[in-house]
């Protein structure tokens, strides 16, 4: 596990992975910003909201922590990681493209289909009980000789999610930033990028599912592992450590949505031309449903994270 300090993050560190992710040979693309008001979807109440697309990255927006994560590993090595399958179909991706060899241990609870995908770039896949993620993570360690890659508490990870500057490129100085959060590595780069590049006043909001870990560990003020099962696999990690560092220090809230109001998230997402999975359309369901205080007159961006989804799964959710 990382045991590096918040500190370590800093301004230049960021900007240079920035520019590692940038130059990446694994396609990261600069995905658009649109305005929600110019999308078929319903008004948004008072306030400006600018919708930014992660969820059309090409492997899934996970792609900008593992192109600085393996771009500081060497090529050829054997990584083993833990995930519900964004950050498992990211590192797939690069595990392939940089020769290494790889293994995803994923949850039992994440969908079949994201599995199969990971399998397709010829990287193993084992499913486990959630409570049993890190003891086969062991295994691999110590009878294969494999390193860990951690899926969002890894420094390097968290670096690679600069997004935050993009993002300020096109919005400079926001009232309001909201952002899917599970272990918290896309939620602690972005916030940290945006604070450290002097938007004092900007609130960053982190939402995930109800009873995740990242919310509880705001409330108890250490981080806590937990085993919850909910829709959104990819924000139902069982621990954080760095990253709530990080969301402690630049967070202003951590705010909860339903599965319910995930599912109808991605239901309105999906009738306006918009891919998102539940995981990363929690962000879009806490603005739809009131979670995020104070919006009224407020330049917001919503940052719609994973495109994940596979047909199956599209066809459990309502018109």
């Amino acid at each position: 596990m990382s045991q590096v300090s918040a500190d370590a993050v800093t301004l230049d560190f960021l900007k240079e992975a920035r520019e590692t992710v940038r130059t990446s040979p694994l396609g990261v693309i600069r995905t658009p910003m649109i305005p929600w008001s110019r999308t078929t979807l319903p008004p948004s109440a008072g306030c400006s909201v600018q919708l930014k697309l992660e969820n059309m990255q090409r492997t899934s927006f996970k792609i900008r922590g593992v192109a600085n994560q393996f771009a500081r590993r060497p090529r050829g090595g054997r990584f083993v990681t833990v995930s519900a399958g964004n950050y498992g179909k990211s590192f797939a991706f690069a595990s392939k493209h940089y020769g290494s060899k790889g293994k995803v241990v994923m949850p039992e609870t994440a969908p079949e289909s994201r599995a199969v995908l990971i399998q397709s770039f010829g990287v193993e896949v084992e499913r486990v009980p959630t409570s049993s993620l890190m003891t086969a993570v062991n295994r691999c360690v110590q009878d294969d000789n494999m390193t860990f890659l951690h899926s969002f508490d890894d420094l390097d990870l968290i670096a690679g999610h600069a997004l935050g500057l993009e993002l300020l490129e096109e919005a400079p100085d926001p009232d309001v930033v909201v952002v899917c959060c599970g272990g918290g590595g896309l939620l602690a780069g972005v916030a940290a990028a945006i604070k450290l590049s002097g938007c004092d006043k900007t609130r960053i909001y982190g939402v995930e599912p109800e009873g995740c870990t990242m919310y509880k560990s705001f409330i108890e003020k250490k981080p806590v592992g937990m085993d919850v099962k909910s829709i959104a696999a990819g924000l139902a990690p069982p621990f954080a450590r760095l990253p709530f560092e990080l969301c402690q220090r630049y967070v202003e809230q951590i705010v909860l949505v339903s599965d319910d109001e995930m599912k109808a998230a991605v239901s309105a997402l999906y009738g306006a031309g918009l891919v998102v999975e539940p995981s990363g359309s929690a962000t879009f369901a806490a603005l739809l449903h009131g979670r995020i205080p104070d919006l009224e007159g407020r330049e917001v961006v919503c940052v719609l994270s994973g495109g994940n989804i596979g047909k199956d799964e599209l066809a459990d959710f309502p018109d």
